[in-house]
């Protein structure tokens, strides 16, 4: 009897472009590509955070190197991804919440988070992929967008507008690249606890809604998204595109 084989979760051999490399999301997903083996470049507007970083992992034993990027400069980013690639892996964890209530939000808000969440996001991945149609390769983009591209939330009006934009373009750029085998595919978390999100969680009354709404009962953590951006990037989901996968503890099944 020949039994079917479990695709392979490595990544030996494969470049990946990490945005917004340099905390959180990003340094984890970043971590778990190099664990697995690939040639990380860490991309984020810390310079001498990103060298810190990337001689930690050089310590472990791990490919990688900084790159230091601001994605809202789109013609500057789209110069460095023509440069230093093709890049077969793409994971976007650059992002930016300003929240208020919607009946209060400033113009200079919106656009500052449009501006990264939507724009910058939008016009990286098509870099990558220009750079990898050119070179006849196949890849993975990955966008960490959010269960807010999903659902509503109070006092998140503008971040809602701009992670659901990122589902619509992910899905739409799916389409469109998967002429060329390259898949295009969203990373949707709930509320991870980090440094940044740490003020919420201390919140007792913002706490206490997030908590009644993950259904698993406890906030995410980083690790919890480290297996779903290694599964995204690797032959193992070599058939998963236009996919939003949800890392929400069961928020958006109800």
């Amino acid at each position: 009897m020949n039994f079917p084989k479990t695709p392979s979760f490595s990544l030996v051999g494969q470049r990946a472009l990490v945005a917004g490399a340099s905390s959180g999301i990003g340094l984890a997903s970043a971590i778990a590509l190099a664990e697995h083996g690939a040639e990380v470049t860490l991309a984020a507007r810390r310079a001498e955070r990103l060298d810190e970083i990337v001689a930690q992992m050089h310590a472990n034993g791990w490919s990688a190197q900084a790159l230091c990027l601001d994605i809202t400069d789109v013609a500057t980013t789209a110069a460095a991804v023509q440069a230093q690639g093709p890049f077969d892996i793409l994971l976007n964890s650059a992002g930016l919440a300003r929240h208020s209530k919607a009946i209060d939000t400033a113009e200079a808000d919106f656009d500052a988070v449009m501006d990264i969440n939507i724009k910058g996001a939008y016009f990286l991945t098509q870099a990558v992929a220009k750079g990898l149609i050119a070179a006849g390769k196949s890849g993975s983009l990955i966008n960490i967008s959010s269960q807010m591209g999903h659902v509503g939330g109070p006092d998140r009006a503008v971040y809602c507008t701009s992670k659901f934009a990122v589902e619509g373009f992910s899905k739409a750029m799916s389409l469109e690249f998967a002429a060329h085998n390259i898949r295009v595919n969203t990373i949707c978390p709930t509320f991870i606890l980090t440094d940044l999100t740490r003020p919420t969680f201390d919140d007792p009354v913002k706490r206490e809604w997030i908590l009644s709404k993950i259904k698993l009962g406890r906030a995410g953590e980083l690790e919890d998204l480290m297996g779903a951006v290694v599964y995204l990037a690797s032959k193992a989901s070599g058939l998963v595109t236009g996919t939003s996968l949800m890392v929400d503890g069961g928020w958006t099944a109800d």
